[in-house]
Protein backbone atom coordinates (compact mmCIF):
# COMPACT_ATOMS: atom_id res chain seq x y z
CA UNK A 1 0.00 0.00 0.00
CA UNK A 2 2.06 3.24 1.34
CA UNK A 3 3.83 4.02 4.07
CA UNK A 4 1.73 2.80 8.04
CA UNK A 5 -1.19 5.12 9.19
CA UNK A 6 -0.13 6.75 12.14
CA UNK A 7 -3.29 6.17 13.30
CA UNK A 8 -3.56 3.17 15.22
CA UNK A 9 -5.86 0.37 14.03
CA UNK A 10 -8.20 0.22 17.66
CA UNK A 11 -8.92 4.14 16.29
CA UNK A 12 -9.85 3.71 12.67
CA UNK A 13 -12.38 0.32 13.72
CA UNK A 14 -13.67 3.12 15.85
CA UNK A 15 -13.91 5.79 13.58
CA UNK A 16 -15.53 3.46 11.36
CA UNK A 17 -18.21 2.68 13.52
CA UNK A 18 -19.04 5.85 14.21
CA UNK A 19 -19.38 6.12 10.56
CA UNK A 20 -21.65 3.59 10.04
CA UNK A 21 -23.39 4.61 13.37
CA UNK A 22 -24.47 7.02 11.47
CA UNK A 23 -26.59 4.85 9.09
CA UNK A 24 -26.40 7.01 5.73
CA UNK A 25 -27.20 10.10 7.54
CA UNK A 26 -24.11 11.91 7.76
CA UNK A 27 -21.56 12.19 5.14
CA UNK A 28 -18.08 10.89 5.36
CA UNK A 29 -16.64 14.65 5.38
CA UNK A 30 -18.60 14.78 8.80
CA UNK A 31 -17.82 12.26 10.55
CA UNK A 32 -14.27 12.72 9.73
CA UNK A 33 -14.42 16.26 11.17
CA UNK A 34 -15.70 15.09 14.30
CA UNK A 35 -12.81 12.42 14.69
CA UNK A 36 -10.45 14.71 13.23
CA UNK A 37 -9.12 12.96 9.74
CA UNK A 38 -9.89 13.62 6.22
CA UNK A 39 -12.96 12.58 4.61
CA UNK A 40 -11.21 10.51 1.47
CA UNK A 41 -8.94 9.31 4.98
CA UNK A 42 -11.98 7.76 6.41
CA UNK A 43 -13.60 6.66 3.31
CA UNK A 44 -10.71 4.81 2.44
CA UNK A 45 -10.65 2.96 5.57
CA UNK A 46 -14.34 2.22 4.90
CA UNK A 47 -13.71 0.71 1.58
CA UNK A 48 -10.71 -1.46 3.84
CA UNK A 49 -13.12 -2.47 6.32
CA UNK A 50 -15.60 -3.54 3.63
CA UNK A 51 -12.87 -5.83 1.69
CA UNK A 52 -11.64 -7.04 5.35
CA UNK A 53 -14.97 -8.05 5.88
CA UNK A 54 -15.99 -9.41 2.34
CA UNK A 55 -12.08 -11.76 2.52
CA UNK A 56 -13.80 -15.31 3.33
CA UNK A 57 -15.62 -15.11 0.04
CA UNK A 58 -13.67 -13.07 -2.40
CA UNK A 59 -12.80 -16.02 -4.65
CA UNK A 60 -16.31 -16.86 -5.23
CA UNK A 61 -17.35 -12.82 -5.59
CA UNK A 62 -14.72 -12.16 -7.70
CA UNK A 63 -15.41 -14.56 -10.38
CA UNK A 64 -19.13 -13.33 -10.21
CA UNK A 65 -18.37 -9.90 -10.32
CA UNK A 66 -15.92 -10.88 -13.49
CA UNK A 67 -19.09 -12.39 -15.16
CA UNK A 68 -21.08 -9.75 -14.16
CA UNK A 69 -18.82 -7.21 -15.59
CA UNK A 70 -18.01 -9.39 -18.82
CA UNK A 71 -21.88 -9.25 -19.60
CA UNK A 72 -22.30 -5.35 -18.41
CA UNK A 73 -19.79 -4.92 -21.18
CA UNK A 74 -21.30 -7.31 -24.04
CA UNK A 75 -24.42 -5.39 -23.42
CA UNK A 76 -22.34 -2.02 -23.37
CA UNK A 77 -20.62 -3.03 -26.18
CA UNK A 78 -23.97 -4.23 -28.48
CA UNK A 79 -25.58 -1.23 -27.48
CA UNK A 80 -23.02 1.29 -28.88
CA UNK A 81 -22.17 -0.41 -31.91
CA UNK A 82 -25.79 -0.07 -32.35
CA UNK A 83 -25.63 3.52 -31.88
CA UNK A 84 -23.29 3.62 -34.25
CA UNK A 85 -25.11 2.10 -37.38
CA UNK A 86 -27.81 4.78 -36.59
CA UNK A 87 -25.15 7.07 -36.60
CA UNK A 88 -23.80 5.89 -40.00
CA UNK A 89 -27.35 6.06 -40.97
CA UNK A 90 -27.90 9.43 -39.64
CA UNK A 91 -24.77 10.88 -41.68
CA UNK A 92 -25.60 9.37 -44.88
CA UNK A 93 -28.94 11.07 -44.45
CA UNK A 94 -27.26 14.57 -44.13
CA UNK A 95 -24.66 13.89 -46.48
CA UNK A 96 -27.02 12.96 -49.40
CA UNK A 97 -29.74 16.09 -47.98
CA UNK A 98 -26.38 18.16 -48.43
CA UNK A 99 -25.98 17.18 -52.19
CA UNK A 100 -29.32 17.66 -52.58
CA UNK A 101 -29.61 20.84 -51.38
CA UNK A 102 -25.99 22.45 -53.06
CA UNK A 103 -27.65 20.46 -56.54
CA UNK A 104 -30.48 23.09 -56.06
CA UNK A 105 -28.54 25.80 -54.70
CA UNK A 106 -26.49 25.46 -58.43
CA UNK A 107 -29.41 25.19 -60.72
Amino acid sequence: MGRKSPYPAEFRNDAVALYRAAGGKRTYAAVAADVGVTGETLRSWVRQADELAGRGTRGERAVESRDEELARLRAENDRLRKAEREWELEREILRRAAQYFAAEMRA
